[in-house]
């Protein structure tokens, strides 16, 4: 059986929506429902009337005023804005808009979604992962001189090139003479990361600052080979304590690098 489109009700489709729903036309807004109002702390008879670009930011306005131009003819993308409500306060919403006949005038229907929670749990993952990076990047004094850098769980490129801008840097503030560079931690690597990372050995050198590779598994050695990474002026050791060994650490001798 086909159903009658016209016997459904789109305005009280509109009001039991949860998403608050707009509709303008002509830089007017004609309607908005229940979701709306609550959602921009304002009655229905303060908003109806008024441009729809008023909740804009100054900056967005060109931009945002060109979009409803063409969202007369075909829906908008969904874009991320920062919207005023009626009291002043900001929120951060997903927009997307899309034509609506109101009668014979053409309009248009936006729909505004919050995503202040979801930003706000972005950039909390955002700042854990640069605390990790940071965390990542801890140069581990040993002995006067020498220290350890323990890279430790899986490493992608924003963390290897964290490494790489920051290592460097660290242990030449530290007053290290030599690093000892301990992959036996990690698990995984992909060909860019280990680039990156046998970078930081060729910084080092430049700096005066002797680094020795241990913990080096055979998948990371074929990897570097693969990449055409030259390890021979690089000395290289099992484990940290062979690494400890040859600088004469156990034995009190002075540091053979």
């Amino acid at each position: 059986m086909t159903e009658n489109n016209s016997n459904i009700n789109y305005h009280e489709a509109m009001e039991y929506s949860l998403e608050p729903l707009i509709i303008h036309s002509n830089h007017k807004i004609l309607y908005i429902n229940h979701a709306a109002e609550e959602f921009f702390r304002a009655t229905k008879e303060e908003v109806i009337g008024a441009s729809p670009l008023d909740i804009f930011q100054e900056t967005s306005k060109a931009a945002i005023k060109e979009r409803i131009e063409s969202a007369y003819e075909q829906p908008a993308e969904v874009i991320e804005e920062t919207v005023y409500r009626m009291d002043g306060t900001t929120v951060d919403v997903e927009l997307y808009c899309h034509p609506l006949l109101v009668g014979e005038t053409k309009a248009i229907q936006s729909s505004v979604k919050d995503i202040s929670r979801r930003r706000e749990s972005e950039e909390k993952q955002k700042e854990m992962v640069r605390a990790i990076n940071e965390l990542s990047a801890t140069i581990v004094p040993l002995l006067s001189g020498i220290a350890v850098l323990p890279l430790v769980g899986s490493i992608d490129e924003v963390r290897a090139n964290h490494l790489l801008e920051d290592v460097p840097l660290k242990a030449k503030n530290q007053g290290v003479n030599c690093l000892i560079i301990d992959f036996s931690g990690t698990y995984k690597l992909d060909s860019i990361v280990t680039e990156h990372l046998f970078k930081i050995s060729s910084v080092l050198s430049m700096l005066g600052i002797q680094s020795v590779i241990t913990g080096l598994r055979p998948e990371l050695a074929l990897s570097a080979t693969q990449l055409g990474v030259t390890l021979d002026s690089i000395p290289k050791m099992s484990t940290v304590k062979d690494a400890l060994y040859s600088l004469g650490m156990e034995s009190n001798k002075r540091p053979l690098i």
